[in-house]
């Protein structure tokens, strides 16, 4: 594995995950009340051995930036790290990345540095644990060109995926980038050859790409530069090595979830709450998710009532009611509320107990939860101040309202997001 090198691409503005992307580059968005995005495929990395990882980035990276500064550090004795490769002018374009094969091609000059046999290209906003070893290996044992992970999914979920046909020895014969209408329904196969059984099959019809690529180096060189007007992995380099390369399927029968949107964000975090099997969990005693160590004190819990949860370090929390919900670092919750599935990213700051008391007593909004607050099915983003006597209950059961963004918050797939450092007045009814 010392012979691969990662490339993760850290994706555009984000507009699928707005307002959480407003302030932040996709994979810097928190997961699980102490984790970015990023961790999830850099862990991957770090676990299976693949320790030469570039992240590529171009929109509000600051805060991506930022953390992976913070958290890997290889030190002086391992050839491993992480590096930031921006987009930026050369004289060779003077435009922002302009799609994914289109960021690669622009870094290569950096990346080859490094004489890798493959390129590990991977997505930075997805959800999974994957041990890359067993995926090259069997890369290299089949001789492949290119090596694309895939799952089978329902018709619901398959317009949104790279929908592929394979033959008995799976070879990709077919590769058709998110397609619609008759389109979609001609790329149904019989995925009992991936070993599912009858009934799942006939539920699960569809292979689809999981947005990962191992390429021999030589030729992921060689298709970027045969047609640099390509911009794109899915909807243009992979039908292209189709047609003159050996493209093979790796079937990953695990789980895996693209938590592109606001709706899939929510569920993906909702769902790891579940006790004593989630669908994904941050437990694992052997391949464990890194992130930043922050040296924070353990919580304090007074008098509260908590219900399949998940409370992160440094959270002070008193009589308050809280179930099925994920409670980021140093969030403050006080008496009386009730948090009831919602997902609060937490501070990146402490703010001592006489200071909040002083900005009750002068009429402002200390940070984390104030009294007697209630809140169901929302997401609070870093830092918000939210009052007393609250309600969070999306009152009118809109769907989408985007119209309060000034007041710091929306409603995006029926879930109310306060948007980061956004001030939620006492008494306020959302």
């Amino acid at each position: 594995m010392r012979a691969v090198v990662a490339i993760i691409l850290g994706g555009g503005r984000g507009s699928r995950l707005y307002p959480l992307t407003k302030l932040r580059a996709k994979p810097a968005v928190p997961i699980a009340g102490k984790y970015r995005l990023i961790d999830i495929p850099v862990s991957n990395c770090i676990n299976s051995g693949v320790s030469k990882i570039y992240v590529l980035t171009q929109f509000n990276s600051a805060s991506l930036n930022r953390h992976l500064s913070l958290t890997y550090n290889f030190g002086p004795f391992s050839e491993g790290f992480v590096e930031v490769l921006a987009a930026q002018q050369t004289p060779d374009s003077e435009a922002w990345f302009q799609g994914t094969a289109d960021a690669v091609r622009r870094v290569m000059r950096h990346v080859l540095d490094y004489e890798a046999t493959e390129y590990l290209v991977l997505g930075g906003d997805h959800l999974y644990r994957m041990d890359y070893r067993a995926f090259i290996t069997y890369h290299r044992k089949e001789n492949a060109d290119l090596t694309i992970p895939v799952i089978a999914v329902d018709e619901e979920r398959a317009a949104g995926f790279g929908l592929m046909k394979t033959d008995e020895q799976n070879n990709i014969i077919d590769f058709r980038e998110k397609p619609t209408g008759d389109a979609l329904k001609s790329m149904k196969v019989d995925t009992t050859r991936l070993g599912l059984d009858e009934k799942e099959a006939e539920r699960r019809p569809y292979i689809a790409s999981m947005g990962i690529y191992a390429f021999k180096s030589s030729v992921m060189q060689k298709l970027l530069e045969q047609d640099p007007g390509q911009r794109d992995f899915g909807r243009e380099i992979v039908p292209t090595a189709i047609k003159d390369y050996k493209v093979k399927s790796y079937l990953f029968d695990d789980y895996w979830e693209d938590i592109g949107t606001i709706d899939a964000f929510f569920k993906a975090n909702m769902a790891l709450v579940k006790y004593p099997k989630p669908t994904f969990s941050f437990y694992h005693p052997n391949a464990p998710i890194y992130t930043r160590q922050r040296f924070l004190p353990p919580c304090k819990f007074v008098n509260t009532e908590i219900v399949e949860s998940l409370i992160s370090e440094g959270c002070i929390i008193s009589k308050a009611k809280i179930s099925k919900s994920i409670i980021g670092v140093r969030t403050p919750i006080d008496e009386g509320c009730e948090i009831n599935e919602c997902l609060l990213m937490g501070c990146d700051f402490f703010q001592f107990y006489p200071d909040r008391r002083s900005d009750v007593k002068a009429g402002l909004v200390p940070t984390g939860i104030g009294k007697n607050t209630i809140i169901n099915k929302a997401i609070i983003d870093k830092n918000a101040r939210i009052g007393r006597n609250v309600r969070i209950i999306n009152k009118e059961g809109a769907v989408v309202d985007g119209s309060h963004e000034a007041e710091g918050w929306c409603i995006c797939d029926g879930i109310v997001v306060v948007l980061k450092d956004a001030i939620i007045p006492d008494n306020t009814v959302i």
